[in-house]
């Protein structure tokens, strides 16, 4: 696989050094909770339930497992759990998808975050991480999705730079397309070890009345998690609690489903953990 090249000598004007520290430059770890490639969002004119739950479209692990969004239903409400999906690539196929990073700079390409650049507002960051080959570093580029020709006030460099980027993601998003044939296994329902879960007073949608849902914990709801800051408190439930007690109720509701505790009740917004997540 070979991304397109921009501009290969303005754009050396945007390598810069990472805030990161670099790694051993021994070859990249097969453990299966440590993370080599991320991409995701971060910000924007969003609500903060949504920021809260949001999940990365790509991340690549050690063990070449894949974790990425599956198939979404198309009803509203929306159920409580995201459809996730979970894929195995091959040491061949590992190394295509970092050599791509790396043809996209990703291993020394600078932050682009000026909005004055873009000129455009209230959109997210576009955010990676690139752990192989003796690089560590994350790299954050705002409105990345947003930039279609050339803004005026933005440099031929950074532009270039932008252009890569954006056909990293382009080509993370079609796996199947380029990789070495056989390297990639079939998809498969990702199940998630645990959840972060966000708790909130609840208030629904008066015209759209939905069953409740007891809680199935003996904790109450009125005091469990740390507040956020953002209106909702963060608990983690891993283990057996989350396998045989959370998941299966959390599995039969949706995102305006009452959860019942003591005499209250309470709206819940759940965040599958990724392998290499912990907690809130």
């Amino acid at each position: 696989m070979r991304l397109r090249r921009f501009a290969s000598i303005a754009f050396l004007t945007l390598l810069g050094s990472s805030c990161a520290e670099p790694r051993s430059a021994d070859a990249p770890s097969t453990q299966p909770g440590e993370l080599v490639l991320r991409w995701g969002y971060e910000g924007g004119f969003t609500p903060p339930e949504h920021q809260l739950v949001s999940l990365p479209p790509f991340s690549l692990y050690g063990d070449g497992t894949i974790v990425r969004p599956g198939p979404q239903i198309e009803i509203y409400p929306p159920p409580a759990l995201p459809a996730l999906e979970t894929l195995t690539v091959d040491e061949s196929g590992v190394d295509a998808i970092v050599d791509a990073a790396f043809e996209a700079h990703l291993d020394s390409v600078s932050d682009l975050t000026e909005m004055g650049s873009v000129g455009i507002t209230d959109a997210p960051e576009t955010v990676f991480t690139l752990r192989a080959r003796g690089v560590d570093r994350t790299v954050r580029v705002y409105a990345l999705m947003d930039i279609g020709p050339s803004p005026p006030g933005m440099s031929d460099a950074e532009y270039a730079a932008r252009r890569s980027l954006l056909d990293l993601v382009d080509a993370l998003g079609s796996l199947e397309t380029w990789l070495p044939e056989g390297s990639l296994s079939e998809a498969r329902t990702y199940r998630p070890a645990g959840s972060r879960i966000y708790v909130s007073a609840y208030r629904g949608e008066p015209d759209l009345t939905q069953p409740e849902i007891a809680w199935p914990l003996a904790e109450s709801l009125a005091d469990l998690g740390d507040d956020t800051g953002t209106g909702f408190r963060c608990v983690a439930s891993t283990g057996s609690e989350w396998r045989d007690r959370l998941a299966p109720a959390a599995e039969g509701a949706n995102q305006l489903t009452p959860w019942r505790s003591e005499d209250r009740r309470y709206a819940l917004a759940f965040r599958p953990l990724l392998p290499d997540e912990t907690g809130c």
